[in-house]
Order: C-alpha cells, then structure tokens, then sequence
C-alpha cells in the first residue's frame, strides 16, 4: 500500500527524492500527491471522490509539470468536484471533442471540398488549392464552428493591402464555398463570410485582351500558321478562332463529341454542367473539319482531341499561352478568351451578322420574344452558315495582311 510519508513544500524535496524499491507518494496537500517510482519517474495524482467512491486523476509527470503548476491543476480538479462533475469523465470528454474538432478543422474540410470539384478543369482546381493554402495556413487547423469572419477579413485584407483586390475577393469567395460545403454537410450552422459583405474593395474591371482590328488579326493568323510548335499546339491554335468556344472548352474536347461527318461538335460547357447541363453545338466550317481530320491520324485513339504525351490527358493552358508568347503576341496583345471577343466584335460590326445567333455560338443565354431561353439547336442552320463565313472571312484576311 502507498503510505504518503512526507510532506512536500519545496521543488528542493522532490529533487531530493530517491526511487525505492517500491514506489512510494510525497504529499503536498488537498489530495495531490507526487509518487517516486522504482525506476525514477515522478508523477503528479489528484486523488477525490465522487458519491463515496474513491478516484484517482493523473496530473502530469515532474519536471514537465513543476510544483506550482501542479498545484493550479489540483485546484481546477477540486473546482469540478465541487460542482459536482468527476474531473476524470470531464478529461475523456474534453479529448473526444478535440479529435472531433480536429475532424472537422477547416483545413479538413477545405481538402474534402477540394477533392469534389471532379467535374472542374485540373486548372480551375489548382487555382482554388492555392487561394485556399493562405487561409489554410492561417487558421486551417481551427475547428470550422470557430473561425470568425474577421479571421478571414484579416487573411484576405493582408492581399488587398499589397494592391492584389482580385486574389482577395477570390479567397473570400473560396472560403465561403468550403463554409457553405461545411453547411451542407451539417458540420456548420452557417457560412461566416456572409457578413463580410462589402468588406472589401472592389477590384477594377480588365477586360481579357483581344485583337479585334481585322488587320491585325490576319497578322495574327498568319504567324499561327507560320508558327514551329507541336503539330497539337498548331492544330489547337488554328483552330481556336475558328470556334471562339472557351480555352478549357477547346483544350478538353473530346473524339467522341465530334462527327466530322456531320460536321459537328456537340458538347457540355463545364461552365454550366452543373447549372443548365444545356449542350454546346459548334457547327465545323470546312477549315475546322480539315484541321481536325489530319489530327485524327495523330490523337485519334487518345480520348483527347489535344492529347498531351506522357501525361494520358490534354493540353496545358501554358502550353497555347506560351506558344502565343512565343509567337510575339503578349498578354496585353491576345489572350486564350480573346478569341471569344474578336469573333464577336468582327461579326457584329463588319460582318453585320445576326446578334442572337452569335450569342447563341458563344453559348449565351438567349431569349425568345416570350422571355424564355433559346434550345441549343435554335437557328442551327442559320449557325452553320455564319460559321463557315467566318472561316472564309478570317482567310481573306491572311490574304490581304
């Protein structure tokens, strides 16, 4: 039996204390006590009891846990006692809630929306992996229920100091989209951003660069044609005015989605896959088809139209972006969406084409005369014949650049 023969009032006693052959306890009062053990270890133990029962808590070991602080512990544990709640289920309780906390931290949950957005491009979900690695950074291992819209304020405000305004908003809106997932999911009563509101500054609007003098642009198509690359980066190059669709759009696209008989390609915009799942029909001038048929012989049996070699998928945004740097066509010159507004522009104001079917190309909401949006395949015929001016149009301008 542990017989408590000494009382201890100094950290010079415990020093002091030299292991038996049985461990022994030195008291300091009020039940807690420091037991030497055979080998040397020297721990602290609350003793109490709980309704007549006798109960032991486990307080730390010595040096780690000094005298004084031994004593605070003691008298946290008696606190409880006194309040009726047994300092020993207290301890599992508060354990259980920090590893649920820890399951539940925002950097958790952050990782596990990040792993749903499948349906994204790989572009789009790194970019959302690394406006989140800053708030991850900052408060990722804080429980999700704890984080307060300052916390966020203050991690967005450190880029709208240094002038980035847009990176700023698009960490807020990251951020609200993981609180809102942590909604959904009920492990979050309600997203804390949403009283960030006008918190921020607003950043100013630039419009994506695009050449849209018809001269200019046969210059620009003249150096795609001259251009050395990869007979992929000079197919998805040639083609991209041709089609005006979305970067992403062209570089993912399909062999299945394609029937150059038909001469067409039929497809659903990631854009809106998870709002209106509304096809995209391109209709394919001749020029397009003949661009796609010799780079079948090429890609053909890849899933990818612009597959890429040794990484079993398509196309990289960098890859078109630096062939066109390459091409001495800067960001402020051309970039990947300005081909969008070059077809628009050109059509509209030289070409005088019908508005609605140029939006409806560019897969715009349309609306009929009642208000309700346009089918995918409305004016498809008056749509071929506006594709395939277009690609007549845009060789006349090699011609005369």
């Amino acid at each position: 039996m542990d017989k408590a023969n000494k009382k201890i009032t100094h950290t010079r006693q415990i020093d002091a204390a030299k292991p038996k052959d049985a461990r022994y306890a030195l008291t300091v009062g009020d039940g807690l006590s420091l037991y030497v053990m055979p080998k040397g270890t020297k721990k602290w133990v609350f003793r109490y009891s709980m309704f007549g029962k006798p109960k032991s808590l486990s307080l730390g070991l010595y040096p780690a846990v000094g005298l004084s602080e031994a004593k605070e512990l003691r008298d946290q544990q008696r606190k409880l006692v006194a309040q009726g709640v047994d300092p020993s289920s207290w301890r599992k309780e508060r354990k259980l809630e920090k590893q649920l906390s820890g399951k539940n931290s925002f950097e958790v949950i952050a990782n596990e929306w990040l792993e749903r957005q499948t349906d994204k491009e790989e572009s789009t979900r790194s970019k959302a992996k690394w406006l989140l690695s800053t708030p991850i950074a900052d408060f990722g291992s804080t429980p999700i229920k704890e984080i307060t819209p300052i916390m966020v304020l203050q991690t967005c405000r450190r880029y709208e100091a240094k002038g980035n305004h847009e990176t700023a908003k698009r960490i807020l809106s990251k951020c609200s989209q993981v609180f809102r997932y942590a909604v959904s999911t009920v492990r979050l009563d309600s997203d804390p951003t949403r009283d960030l509101r006008g918190a921020l500054r607003s950043p100013q609007v630039k419009h994506r660069s695009a050449i849209t003098d018809p001269e200019k642009v046969g210059a620009f198509l003249n150096a795609m044609d001259a251009y050395s690359g990869t007979a992929i980066v000079r197919a998805a190059l040639r083609l991209a005015p041709l089609v005006f669709v979305r970067p992403g759009e062209l570089r993912s696209a399909r062999w299945e989605d394609i029937d150059l008989e038909q001469r067409e390609w039929r497809f659903t915009p990631p854009k809106t896959r998870n709002q209106t799942r509304v096809d995209l029909i391109v209709p394919l001038a001749t020029q397009s088809v003949e661009i796609l048929r010799k780079l079948y012989e090429q890609t053909g049996r890849y899933e990818f139209v612009f597959h890429s070699y040794g990484k079993d998928r398509h196309l990289s945004e960098s890859a078109l972006l630096n062939a066109m740097r390459r091409m001495g066509y800067s960001g402020d010159d051309m970039t990947g969406h300005g081909y969008r507004a070059m077809a628009k522009t050109i059509m509209l104001e030289r070409l005088k084409m019908e508005e609605s079917y140029i939006e409806l190309q560019l897969g715009h909401v349309v609306r009929d005369p009642n208000g309700g949006a346009y089918h995918r395949a409305k004016f498809l015929d008056d749509r071929r014949l506006m594709m395939q001016k277009w690609a007549d149009y845009l060789d006349e301008l090699k011609l005369i650049t």
